[in-house]
């Protein structure tokens, strides 16, 4: 993974980070990996969960500190990120990957024995191609925000328990890759393939990454799908990029239906 000059290390002397323009609530760095202590804290996190208000308050003076903001689950069933096996010495960077490479050859590892053409419904076992881009609708920065403050509400509806996190990364599509993260380790060890597909949905529906879990991906979106023809196109997308998002009852057809103007995405890997 290319390396940034990394802002977090001056946090160990000055944790409320003024000297990076920030005010930052009380938290701790996090240089845990599966292979032993990172040389420099892979990420911050605040000590108490999010709230909503506090994505947008901090979002911008992090971003020009060269840090993104990310939800990380600290309630998650695996633990927080300290346990979540992260592995940043293994992963490649997110630009030396094609998009649409990659995801042409998830859908062909998919199915190879045909078994699953059944929720490919629209299409067949030939990759199908990417999805035409969406139009703009919001600012994804204002799309992030409002998500983040939706999953910081304390709602039922989302039974974790969101930390607001810092991230040295050049994109929000890059954060995955930049602290090592595995969530999708039995589709892929190297999550900058998986972050060179967000890349090309920060570009084509501008999406942000707002929340990790162990094992589980959430996104904002700014320009979805307006159309069923463009949505089933995204579906296909979606299945190569997480097929375990996909079940017998809900191929890509039915899956398709749900992405229409979508606001957010959410991806789980088994």
């Amino acid at each position: 993974m290319a390396m940034l000059p990394n802002p977090l290390p001056r946090l160990a002397t000055d944790p409320s980070g003024r000297s990076l323009g920030l005010r930052l609530p009380p938290g701790r760095l996090l240089d845990t990996t599966d292979d032993g202590p990172w040389p420099e804290p892979l990420l911050w996190h605040a000590e108490h969960p999010a709230a909503p208000g506090h994505w947008a308050a901090l979002g911008g003076p992090a971003a020009r500190a060269g840090l993104l903001p990310v939800l990380v689950d600290l309630g998650d069933r695996q633990g927080g990120p300290e346990s979540w096996q992260l592995t940043p010495a293994r992963m490649s960077y997110p630009g030396d990957h094609d998009a649409e490479d990659v995801l042409a050859e998830y859908w062909e590892d998919a199915d190879p024995d045909g078994e699953l053409l059944g929720l490919l419904h629209p299409f067949g076992p030939e990759w199908p191609g990417l999805a035409p881009a969406g139009a703009l609708t919001l600012a994804p920065d204002v799309a992030a925000a409002r998500l983040a403050d939706a999953l910081s509400d304390g709602s039922p509806d989302w039974p974790r328990t969101p930390h607001l996190a810092l991230v040295p990364a050049r994109r929000s599509a890059d954060v995955p890759a930049a602290i090592g993260w595995t969530g999708p380790l039995n589709h892929d060890n190297d999550v900058a393939r998986p972050c060179a597909v967000l890349r090309s949905w920060e570009d084509r529906f501008g999406i942000r990454v707002v929340a990790l879990g162990f094992d589980t991906l959430t996104v904002s979106v700014a320009a979805p799908p307006v159309t069923e023809s463009d949505a089933q196109a995204l579906a296909a997308e979606h299945f190569a990029f997480c097929p375990d998002n996909f079940s017998h009852s809900r191929g890509v057809g039915a899956y398709a239906k749900d992405l229409v103007g979508a606001r957010s995405w959410v991806f789980w890997w088994d």
